[in-house]
């Protein structure tokens, strides 16, 4: 019955025209569309892709797709902002993969920008705190259910839960940096692999998205992309070499037109390291980056880091690009105020967060493109997704202290509400991200507005 019913579906594709070869502009035009619109997360970015590419356009198979969208998620960095990077690349070839990768992001680092700049100039305004009063503990909130999301979706064994815990008392409790947990968990993983593979559950499900449209879906064959599949080696090699090259050029500018050069080197090299290690997404990473920026280099303050993040969850694009808020602080905190340094700053930390990402699919693309799914190392990260899991956690704690505590260790009880309000609202109820934040921000500056009434 099964063979039946396949045969059926691969005879009516069969029967569906092929769809014509996309021009570049057309495919142009959607990413910068997306751009604009890819508000709820990777979740929501991957099925606006899904729908479009797939199912309205054909332009890939649903098979291919998720060929892309696993490899994808198993790179540092964020997944639907790499995933736009390597369907550009199989359409367009490089330049398909630069507009879409770039596209992605563009929108939101302006509007970024410009919301950094507002925050900065008028932020200290009553009326304007009291908006951020209210958003910190939904943060809080979209925090504590991202744990719960990833924690269900990772934790498949007891060596992930162990792992788990341990990765929250060293980063916690030991104040052991994030990389230094990333590489121990790969090193464990690699050893639980070959005295115990069991534990590790390669066979966990790859990610799906509804509508499984594999019949009517069609490949555009003699594409860009698909010839560079068969790149050699040399070629390969010099896309790497191009990629460090780019990643040269901004230390020579700053070291020739600079005059804090070690304040910039800095700042790159640890934005850089930060998008190395970013596994598990935007929420992984975060601890790290407030670790570091606000308890060592004192780029901004922890509640400055939760106002950075409530920025970031209300723009389309990626959530990492919460990191692009902090490069904002850090220059405009650097140069005593200055808004352009403030600028610089944001471009110089979108340029070492996504370069890394275009070397991964343009140099791994090709590679990728030749390989099945590698069952091993998989395995493998899911022990790293594990551990991310603890760093999280430790995250949710952060934050959670810095907003429900006040500066005299006292609990702030109505933040500590809103909070639970939040989680009940978003999780029970099914209240949208962008809709309760937008709520939050009201009911923080309604309580500013009672507390003003006399009596």
């Amino acid at each position: 019955m099964k063979t039946y019913k396949k045969e059926l579906l691969n005879e009516a594709a069969n029967q569906l025209p092929p769809p014509a070869m996309p021009a570049f502009k057309e495919v142009l035009l959607f990413w910068l569309k997306l751009g604009f619109i890819s508000f709820g997360g990777p979740a929501g970015q991957i099925a606006i892709m899904h729908e479009f590419v797939v199912e309205k356009k054909r332009w890939l198979s649903d098979a291919k797709f998720l060929h892309a969208l696993n490899y994808c998620m198993l790179l540092p960095g964020p997944e639907a902002q790499q995933l736009a990077t390597y369907i550009g690349w199989l359409l367009h070839g490089v330049r398909g993969g630069l507009a879409a990768g770039i596209l992605f992001v563009l929108p939101s680092v302006f509007i970024l920008l410009g919301l950094s700049m507002a925050y900065v100039s008028y932020g200290s305004i009553p009326w304007v705190s009291a908006l951020f009063y209210g958003l910190k503990p939904a943060v809080v909130a979209i925090v504590l259910l991202a744990l719960l999301k990833i924690g269900k979706k990772s934790l498949k064994s007891v060596l992930h839960y162990l792992l788990a815990l341990a990765s929250f008392l060293a980063i916690y409790f030991l104040n052991i940096p994030f990389p230094y947990i990333i590489i121990c968990a790969i090193l464990l993983a690699v050893l639980a692999r070959q005295l115990f593979p069991k534990l590790l559950h390669p066979e966990a499900q790859p990610y799906t998205v509804a509508g499984d449209v594999e019949a009517s879906a069609y490949l555009v064959q003699g594409t860009t992309g698909e010839t560079e599949v068969l790149l050699k080696p040399m070629q390969l090699l010099w896309r790497g070499v191009m990629v460090v090259v780019l990643w040269l050029s901004p230390f020579l500018l700053f070291y020739l037109f600079s005059q804090d050069f070690i304040f910039w080197k800095t700042l790159s090299f640890f934005f850089t390291k930060a998008a190395l290690v970013t596994f598990g997404g935007a929420y992984a990473v975060l601890p790290y980056v407030a670790q570091v920026a606000v308890e060592d280099f004192n780029w901004l303050s922890r509640l400055q880091m939760i106002d950075g993040l409530s920025l970031g969850e209300t723009t389309p694009g990626p959530l990492i690009m919460v990191l692009v808020f902090v490069g904002f602080m850090a220059g405009y905190n650097q140069y005593g105020g200055s808004l352009l340094m403030g600028a610089v700053g944001l471009a110089t930390t979108t340029f070492f967060t996504f370069l890394p990402c275009f070397l991964f699919i343009l140099v791994g693309g090709p590679l990728i493109e030749r390989t099945q799914h590698n069952t091993w190392v998989k395995s493998i990260l899911g022990v790293v997704t594990a551990a991310v899991v603890g760093v999280v956690l430790n995250l949710a704690v952060y934050f959670g202290s810095a907003v429900v505590l006040r500066q005299g260790r006292e609990p702030d009880w109505l933040a500590l509400a809103w909070v639970l309000v939040s989680v009940l609202a978003m999780y029970r109820f099914k209240i949208g991200m962008i809709t309760w934040i937008a709520i939050s921000a009201v009911a923080g500056l309604a309580a500013y507005l009672v507390q003003l009434l006399p009596g």
